[in-house]
């Protein structure tokens, strides 16, 4: 029972906000709640700025934090030209429930079925950072996606584990999977996937397996330096970025 405690807190590092709590960005946006199937309530903020004629991009943050951090991570690509929606997992912020896997690709479909009802985009990018680069490639096996883009993915929950605590691993078996390597092989829809030289989270190693799964025209960026929080800051991310949501 205390490692299964201690698996979910350590993958799941889920941060409340009080129900009443009021988001401020710099950018417009309005703020949804979208049920699950299951039913739990997520929150869920929609970026769109004057120019969002190009479709939409739905995030999928990673496993800590809540949207008053992904809410300012995410804003930032309306620069692009598309409307950008962002929602906490259940457990997160202030949408209900508690995390798991199994949970968390039912939030994902949640997302997308809130997203063609109520947006219905002519052109969908699905975007996954670390923990929601699995999330957001499983997603893309069942909508088949404009375009998937991972930023500091793992190829699958077993790979992200530091090597140092992996033979714990026979001990004490992970709860989950998150198996992105699988899910990126079963999509055929374009992939481009950034990841740091750096990063003390999720190693290159792990990711640099992702790209037996990729197709000739996908694309893997390398950046070197780059670490788990910063790719954004790097000249290459910003133009490839933008070269691929053109």
């Amino acid at each position: 029972m205390m490692i299964t405690i201690f698996q979910d807190a350590l993958i799941f590092q889920t941060q409340k906000l009080e129900p009443n709590y009021a988001y401020s960005f710099d950018i417009p946006f309005e703020e949804f709640s979208i049920s699950t199937n299951d039913g739990e309530t997520l929150n869920a903020l929609l970026f769109s700025p004057a120019d969002s004629s190009k479709g939409l991009i739905l995030y999928f943050h990673g496993n800590s934090g809540n949207l008053k951090r992904w809410g300012n991570i995410a804003s930032q690509l309306t620069s692009e030209g598309y409307h950008v929606l962002v929602f906490d997992y259940r457990g997160y912020g202030k949408s209900t429930g508690k995390p798991s896997e199994d949970g968390l690709y039912r939030d994902a479909e949640a997302a997308w079925q809130w997203t063609a009802t109520h947006v219905r985009p002519e052109k969908l990018i699905l975007y996954g950072r670390s923990l929601g680069s699995a999330v957001a490639s499983y997603l893309a096996t069942q909508v088949n996606p404009d375009l998937l883009i991972l930023e500091t993915p793992f190829d699958n929950l077993r790979g992200a584990v530091n090597p140092v605590f992996r033979p714990l691993l026979n001990a004490f078996p992970l709860r989950y999977t998150f198996p992105t390597i699988d899910r990126v092989a079963q999509t055929s829809c374009r992939k481009m996937i950034f990841h740091g030289t750096d990063d003390p989270v999720v190693s290159l190693k792990s990711a640099l397996r992702l790209k037996s799964a990729l197709q000739p025209a996908d694309e893997f960026v390398i950046l070197e330096g780059g670490t788990h929080d910063n790719l954004n800051e790097f000249a290459l991310y910003r133009q490839k970025l933008s070269e691929a949501l053109k």
